[in-house]
C-alpha cells in the first residue's frame, strides 16, 4: 500500500490549486446565471474559498487517518464517498454565508448551493484523481532520479 501522508505545505498547494481552478471555472459562470456583477461574486467565491480550503485540508487529513486505520484503497466508491462528504460538509458551511453575502432567503441560498455541488462533486472527484496520478509521476521521478 502507497503512503497517503502528506506534508502541511503539500496539503496547501492541494488546496490553492484545487480552489483556484474552480474559481478560474466558476466565478465567470456564476455571475452570468445570477446576474450579479464579477466582483461581488468573486467575492463571495473568495469566502467560500477560504472557508473551503480550511475544510479541504481538516476533512482530507481526518479522510486519510480513516483510509489507513481501514486499510481503504482508493476505489471509485471511496473516492465517491470522499467527495460526499467534502461537499455534503460545505453545504452546511457555505448557505448561511451565501444567503448573507447576497442578501437572499436561505432557499435561494441553498439553491444556489446545490448547483455549486453539481459542480463540485464531479469536479472534486476528477481534481483529486489527477492530483494523486501527477503526485504518484512525480514521486516516481524523484525515486528513479535518487536511484540512477
Amino acid at each position: 500500500m502507497r503512503e497517503l501522508g502528506k506534508p502541511w505545505w503539500e496539503r496547501i498547494l492541494h488546496a490553492v490549486l484545487y480552489e483556484v481552478c474552480a474559481m478560474a471555472m466558476l466565478v465567470p459562470l456564476s455571475a452570468m446565471l445570477t446576474g450579479q456583477d464579477m466582483a461581488h461574486m468573486g467575492a463571495l467565491a473568495l469566502m467560500m474559498s477560504l472557508t473551503a480550503m480550511a475544510w479541504n485540508m481538516a476533512f482530507n487529513a481526518l479522510f486519510e487517518r480513516l483510509e489507513r486505520a481501514r486499510g481503504w484503497r482508493r476505489t471509485p466508491w471511496v473516492r465517491c464517498g470522499h467527495a460526499l462528504g467534502f461537499e455534503g460538509g460545505l453545504v452546511v458551511m457555505l448557505v448561511p454565508l451565501a444567503a448573507w453575502w447576497l442578501n437572499t432567503g436561505w432557499w435561494q441560498a441553498l439553491l444556489l448551493d446545490l448547483g455549486f455541488f453539481a459542480f463540485f462533486l464531479p469536479y472534486t472527484y476528477v481534481f483529486n484523481w489527477l492530483y494523486d496520478h501527477f503526485r504518484a509521476r512525480v514521486a516516481g521521478r524523484k525515486m528513479a532520479a535518487a536511484q540512477g
